[in-house]
Order: structure tokens, then C-alpha cells, then sequence
């Protein structure tokens, strides 16, 4: 049985596999990408492992979660995204981030409007919404190609600036 959920023109979207911890880290471990994340702080590898679990059981529970993105024509991990509820949140969130030397190639954009298309397709999910670190300037940029707007500027659960985004279908 196959573990992609989607594909779009040049990505492959996967559930994440016990084998992705050490992309984990790399994406999520890189304290310069983290500084767009909620504390700015990166994971470890404990956290990671956790993750992963949390992830599996939101396969079973809801039926998605946390992906990973891969090229389809170049083998390896470039990033991951998915459809998450954090802290038992009502609206579906958007969620991504890549290792930093696939930035500015689109695919946030892309896996972003094809999680879009899925989420609404395989599970009738009509309202997304997506958060950023307000001065994330290019999150915004990705999330309004995706076809999201722009909405309030408040603070997340841990008193963080965030930039909310919405898209109801």
C-alpha cells in the first residue's frame, strides 16, 4: 500500500516513515529556519521521535497530519507539511516548513495549494487557516498564492505574535 496522499506537478507528498527522523531534524533543527516557528527554538531529536508518533496517530485518527516533500525527480526529503489541529484546535491548520536551500523555489506554494485541494477533497475540510510570525513576509507571500486572506494580528497560545490567514470553501 502506498504512503503518498497527493502529488502536484514536480512534488511527491508522503505520510511522514520511522526513517524521516533524521530529515526531521535537519528541517526543524535548524535554529535559522526555526526563528519563523513559535519560540524560534529547535527540536531534538527527542522531540522529533515524539513527533513522529503524535503524526501516526493523527493518520489514525483523522485520516492526515504531518506530511513529507519530496521532489518527484530527485530522491530526498526537501521539506514537510501538513493539515494539523495543535493543542486540539477546531480549525484545520495548514502547517509547513523546508530545508533552507529549497527556499524561494515555489514548492511551499505548491504543496500549500495541494494540501488545500486535498483537505477539502478526501476529508470535506471547507474552512483552513494557516498562522506566521507577523514579519514572515514570505509565509504571507505563499499563503495568498494558496489563495488564503489576510486576517487578524493577534497571539498564538504561548503569547507570540501571529499573523492569521483563512480560507473557507
Amino acid at each position: 500500500m502506498s504512503d503518498i496522499v497527493f502529488s502536484t506537478s514536480r512534488l511527491l507528498i508522503r505520510k511522514w516513515r520511522s526513517t524521516d527522523v533524521e530529515a526531521l531534524l535537519a528541517v526543524y533543527g535548524d535554529i535559522g529556519a526555526m526563528r519563523w516557528v513559535s519560540d524560534g527554538q529547535a527540536i531534538t531529536m527527542e522531540a522529533c521521535l515524539k513527533w513522529l508518533e503524535v503524526t501516526q496517530q493523527n493518520y489514525v485518527r483523522r485520516g492526515y497530519g504531518m506530511f513529507a516533500v519530496e521532489q518527484q525527480l530527485s530522491p530526498g526529503i526537501v521539506g514537510f507539511c501538513g493539515i494539523v489541529h495543535p493543542d486540539g484546535q477546531k480549525d484545520a491548520e495548514i502547517k509547513y516548513a523546508y530545508r533552507r536551500e529549497y527556499w524561494g523555489q515555489g514548492f511551499a506554494t505548491e504543496a500549500a495549494i495541494g494540501l488545500i485541494e486535498y483537505g477539502t477533497a478526501a476529508h470535506g475540510i471547507n474552512h483552513f487557516i494557516a498562522t506566521t510570525a507577523p514579519e514572515n513576509t514570505a509565509s504571507h507571500h505563499v499563503l495568498l498564492k494558496a489563495g488564503m486572506k489576510r486576517g487578524a494580528l493577534g497571539e498564538d497560545s504561548d503569547g507570540f505574535a501571529t499573523q492569521l490567514f483563512y480560507l473557507t470553501k
